[in-house]
């Protein structure tokens, strides 16, 4: 009895041992691989593009400021109206340049019937002179009134029309037509303009924007070949990228390249004008171009969908030549026409990566890979 019970025991040990070995194999390794779709990567010759980030600056920009002292009286505009050159936005308390002009035309009018008198005076004495009836100096002494009487009355003339200018300060007009920003003082707040300027708001013309970018010194060089000139377009037509889809699409020629590298950042500036369509963009809006600097005969495409991401940076699934899942850490470049990536390390030309279904295959499970048709 207790040899068929060893015989027994030895017999289930080995049903149990290959139910475990058998289980063992597939788990994620046997014959019951799943098919997965995969794509093979390929070489292509690659124009290389850089990014660079810019903003975009109004062409024409200007402050509207006060000129005088007195307290703000009116604020002829709302905040964000569109406002012509020489509209009134804002007026200044006039009484006091008010009553100086008063005063300096009164001063004026007095001294030019001074200036009438003293005229007659002086030819008269003159004609006296012919008949021996005054001295010579007589003569002088009408002369010299009479000059001083001409001084005072151009000094009256320059006194008035200060007067006048400061009289036309107290309506604060603007100095471009464009987009008025809020008022930066509250009506009734006292301004001291004539000490120095005070800023009330700025205007801005959208009408055309330009679109500002540093690019590195040595890109350049390499971007113009030592070929641009002060004429010639560097970039015409090129995408503008912005943080939001907009409503219209835009392009810019890069004309204006800055006569100076920058010391401080080594980069040269380049700008290109924009056409601002419906009002649509704004000054200082963040704004990005594409640039090409090179060319890669033999750059490494993959589908960028097929790229995912975690904390250590971009990877794929490979397949490799046992048909088991391997995870490979990327070192990637630009998209190229939209949907593929240039990859710079961690693919071969001709490895297989999974296309789809990338949120439920694993690395080390074994699989039927079938080319993407």
């Amino acid at each position: 009895m207790k040899v068929k019970a060893i015989i027994f025991l030895a017999g289930a040990l080995m049903i149990g041992a290959t139910a475990c070995h058998k289980e063992k194999k597939t788990e994620g390794y046997g014959d019951e691989a799943r098919p997965v779709e995969v794509a093979e990567a390929f070489t292509d010759s690659v124009v290389l593009y850089a990014t660079y980030p810019g903003y975009l600056l109004a062409e024409y920009y200007a402050e509207v400021v006060g000129l005088v002292n007195g307290r703000l009286m009116t604020m002829n505009y709302s905040s964000g109206q569109h406002v012509t050159k020489g509209q009134t936005l804002f007026t200044i308390d006039p009484t006091l340049y008010q009553d100086a002009y008063t005063r300096a035309e009164a001063t004026l009018k007095s001294n030019e019937s001074n200036l009438v008198y003293s005229k007659q005076h002086y030819e008269a004495v003159l004609k006296a002179l012919e008949d021996n009836a005054v001295s010579r100096m007589e003569v002088a002494q009408a002369e010299s009134a009479y000059r001083q009487a001409e001084a005072s009355v151009n000094d009256s003339r320059a006194a008035l029309h200060t007067a006048q200018v400061n009289l036309g300060y107290c309506n604060v007009t603007a100095p471009i037509s464009g987009y008025a920003t809020k008022n930066e003082l509250s009506i009734g707040n006292y301004i001291t303009g004539a000490d120095s300027p005070v800023k009330l708001a700025e205007i801005y013309d959208n009408t055309h924007l330009y679109a500002e970018f540093e690019v590195e010194d040595a890109r350049y060089e390499t971007m113009t070949a030592g070929n641009a000139t002060e004429e010639k377009v560097l970039y015409k037509n090129v995408p503008l990228k912005f943080q939001e889809p907009l409503k219209n699409t835009y392009t810019a020629d890069l004309t204006y390249v800055a006569p100076s590298v920058e010391r401080t950042t080594g980069t040269i500036t380049l700008q290109g004008k924009i056409t601002n369509i419906d009002n649509e963009l704004k000054a200082g809006m963040y704004v990005s171009i594409s640039l090409p600097y090179g060319e890669n005969p033999k750059a490494v495409l993959v589908k960028d969908a097929s790229i995912a991401t975690d904390q250590l940076g971009k990877y794929m699934y490979v397949v490799n030549d046992s048909d088991i899942i391997v995870k490979r850490r990327l070192d990637v470049g630009e998209i190229y026409r939209d949907s593929l990536r240039v990859v710079n390390k961690g693919i071969e030309p001709g490895d297989k990566y999974i296309t789809k279904a990338l949120l439920t295959v694993r690395a080390g499970e074994r699989v039927k890979p079938f080319l993407a048709r």
